[in-house]
């Protein structure tokens, strides 16, 4: 395998989030159980559906830990014993560390502090990403950082309507190490296993990302 191509178990990741987004919760269930085949362990997966919480909601990030749940314990009466993976061994921040830690992983994730005025005008959501999504969230290192990334895209790129949010994610994706071919590989991956739509707005992100600057 090069690094031209993800391995098989991240690219398992792509439709679990974009039916975790999209709440198909009978197209989950398969896509679930192959991910689980692929080698991703129960951490990793769980991890990756209370992740898109921040990106669909919890009720659909509920339903689909409801889902795995069922899955898991189907799979061991089966005699089919999943890895379990292991809980975040990284302390997460509090107090005020969680602010400064979310910051700076922020910045690293976008490449430049994310400033701008809907963050003037809305600040409460500015310290909400900070902390949380990029304090707690991405403190925790059960599940590396271009995984929780190629959740991210598999997830927005099943909604229509938040273009500009997979337009930064696809950003985000390179900028933790991500290759072109590889989100090519995955927007192709996210038209077979999702639909069409999906992996076109994958595709339109990535080149307008790519696209020299006029």
């Amino acid at each position: 395998m090069t690094e031209q191509h993800l391995p098989a178990s991240q690219l398992a990741l792509l439709p679990i989030a974009a039916f975790t987004a999209t709440g198909d919760l009978e197209r989950l269930d398969p896509a679930l159980r192959r991910g689980l085949d692929t080698g991703l362990d129960i951490s990793q997966l769980r991890e990756v559906l209370v992740q898109l919480y921040a990106y669909a909601g919890f009720p659909r990030s509920l339903n689909a830990l409801g889902v795995l749940m069922k899955i898991v314990t189907e799979r061991r009466q089966q005699g089919i014993e999943d890895a379990p993976g292991h809980a975040p061994v990284a302390p997460i921040p509090t107090g005020t560390d969680l602010l400064a830690a979310g910051t700076a992983n922020q910045t690293r994730l976008a490449g430049a502090p994310v400033t701008g005025p809907l963050f003037d005008f809305a600040p409460a959501i500015d310290l909400y990403l900070k902390t949380h999504l990029f304090g707690d969230i991405f403190s925790r290192d059960n599940l590396d950082w271009r995984s929780r990334e190629l959740a991210t895209v598999g997830a927005l790129s099943a909604l229509a309507g938040v273009e500009p949010q997979l337009q930064a994610h696809v950003r985000i994706s390179m900028n933790v190490g991500l290759s072109a071919a590889q989100l090519r590989q995955a927007a192709s991956v996210l038209a077979q296993a999702v639909d069409a739509d999906s992996g076109r707005r994958t595709l339109q992100a990535l080149e307008r990302h790519l696209a020299p600057a006029p």
